[in-house]
Parts: structure tokens; C-alpha cells; sequence
């Protein structure tokens, strides 16, 4: 299934991508893609509705995150191999984590703010994790019972201000609209394999990013259960697992960053695509 949530930013209704290509509305069968829902029991109903039967969408509505109801946006940093070695960091023996503030989760076609006096803006198509159900301290072989399905994600970066201004990496990962994700969330019985997923970032159509998920340090269950020994995972929290190489603070021999008026299209293979312009703070 491919889940969605569709309308005006915090008004959003949840819906389902049909096999033509419509949105269906799931308005009256569940409040919302959130809570229960993802987890195993509210997917199985989901799954049991025929789709066809579902009330249209009309036009072409505005797509939200599609989940929500999150209590946390997890990142992991320098997980693709060839990522680490473009940024000149060695493999870290351990998932590096940090947190994006839940004020940057947005749609995945939403403008993308420039913050004001940003110098360094960047991006990096990632696979995220979406949870279904409550974890905490489960073992790998556990992990993807807890796992709802999977989105496209853009952890969208300051680099001045992620590496240059001291302290976590956080505050540069956190800002407005600092995390498109969607178009949808794909359930994890579709996606035959997550470790051999293609994916790509066009900025003005030029090809930055194109990489693949089977350079990923560390895969699927083993971020899962790694993160869920030192934070409660909780049903419609996500996790951003890395990205691969082609960023703009690792172009030689000068680095490339963002500005107002470009077009960023991202793109993971059976995962769908999203594409964000860049827009001024203020304006």
C-alpha cells in the first residue's frame, strides 16, 4: 500500500494511492495515518479495503508528511560509505545519531525556506523508516516488526551552522521545512529488499546525488534496534538513515550550496519522487 495524507498544511486527510494513480480518500475508515494504524492489526484492516470502492480525489491536492502523530525525527549521520569518504570522515564504527526538530517535518513538494543569514544550504535524499509500533531496546531480529514502511526523505542542511558553529549537528538540521518527506508511506511487503533501492537528487535539473541504499553502513534492523536502546520508538516516528554521496558540501573542487528561486527533485526507486523549490526567508 502506498498511504498518503492530502490537503491544506495542518488540515490534511488520510488517503491511499490506487493502482491508476488516483488518490482515494480514507476519510470515515480511519482518522488519520498515525498511532494504530501503522502498526500490524491497523495495516491488515487497511489492506482488506478495496480500493476501487473508495470516494475519488479530485484535482491535484496539495500532499502533507505521510504520516503523522510522530514523536520524533531520528537522523543517522555519515551512513553511506562512499558518502564518508566524499566528506573525507572515516566509517563510524557506530551509527551516529541527532534529532531534526519536528518544526522542519513538511510536505514533500512544500517550498523550502532559505533561513535568514544562511550561507550554506544543502541536500541529501535519504531513505527514511517509518515506525509502526512501540519499541524500545529490541533486538535486530525484532526490528522490522516494528517497521511500518518506507518514504523518501530530504534532510535538507546548513553546513555552516551543522559543522562550523560548534555543538550538535542538530542546528543545522532542524530549520522550517527542513524536512520534506513522502510523496507516501510504501509498507514494507512492498519493498522487496530496502538495501537495493536506487535513488537521486536533480538540483535545476542537473543530476547531483545518484546512489544506492546497498552502500549503507548500517542497514535497516540494525538502526532500528540501535536507536530504540537509547530512545522509545514510537508509531509514525521516522528515521532519516544517511545519504548517499553528492552533496553539495562535498563537489570539488569548490562546493555548491542553495539559493532562493532553484528547484530540488528527489527521488528513491518504488518509493515515488518529491520536488521543493528554494524560497527567501520572509518572502
Amino acid at each position: 500500500m502506498k498511504l498518503l495524507r492530502y490537503g491544506p498544511a495542518g488540515q490534511e486527510k488520510p488517503g491511499i494511492l490506487a493502482a491508476d494513480g488516483s488518490i482515494r480518500s480514507l476519510v470515515g475508515v480511519v482518522e488519520d495515518i498515525a498511532g494504530e494504524v501503522l502498526g500490524p492489526n491497523g495495516l491488515k484492516k487497511l489492506a482488506s479495503v478495496d480500493v476501487n470502492s473508495l470516494p475519488k480525489v479530485d484535482g491535484n491536492p496539495r500532499l502533507g508528511p505521510p504520516v503523522s502523530g510522530m514523536k520524533n525525527l531520528f537522523c543517522i549521520g555519515l551512513n553511506y560509505a562512499d558518502h564518508a569518504a566524499e566528506t573525507g570522515n572515516p566509517i563510524p564504527k557506530e551509527p551516529i545519531v541527532f534529532l531534526k526538530s519536528l518544526g522542519a517535518l513538511c510536505g514533500p513538494n512544500d517550498d523550502v525556506i532559505i533561513p535568514k543569514n544562511s550561507v550554506k544550504c544543502d541536500w541529501e535524499v535519504e531513505l527514511c523508516i517509518i515506525i509502526g509500533s512501540k519499541a524500545t531496546c529490541v533486538s535486530e531480529g525484532e526490528a522490522l516488526a516494528h517497521v511500518a514502511g518506507y518514504a523518501v526523505g530530504n534532510d535538507v542542511s546548513e553546513r555552516e551552522w551543522q559543522i562550523e558553529r560548534g555543538g550538535s549537528w542538530d542546528k543545522g538540521k532542524g530549520a522550517d521545512t527542513f524536512g520534506p518527506v513522502g510523496p507516501w508511506l510504501v509498507t514494507k511487503d512492498e519493498v522487496a529488499d530496502p538495501h537495493n533501492l536506487a535513488m537521486f537528487t536533480d538540483v535545476d535539473g542537473v543530476r547531483m546525488q545518484d546512489g544506492n541504499t546497498r552502500t549503507l553502513i548500517f542497514g535497516v534492523p540494525k538502526l532500528v534496534s540501535y536507536v530504540s536502546h537509547m530512545f522509545t520508538l514510537h508509531p509514525g516516528d521516522v528515521i532519516f538513515t544517511g545519504t548517499p554521496p553528492g552533496v553539495g558540501l562535498g563537489k570539488k573542487p569548490t562546493p555548491i550550496f542553495l539559493k532562493p528561486g532553484q528547484t530540488m527533485k528527489l527521488g528513491i526507486a518504488g518509493l515515488g519522487e518529491q520536488t521543493q523549490k528554494t524560497v527567501a526567508y520572509g518572502g
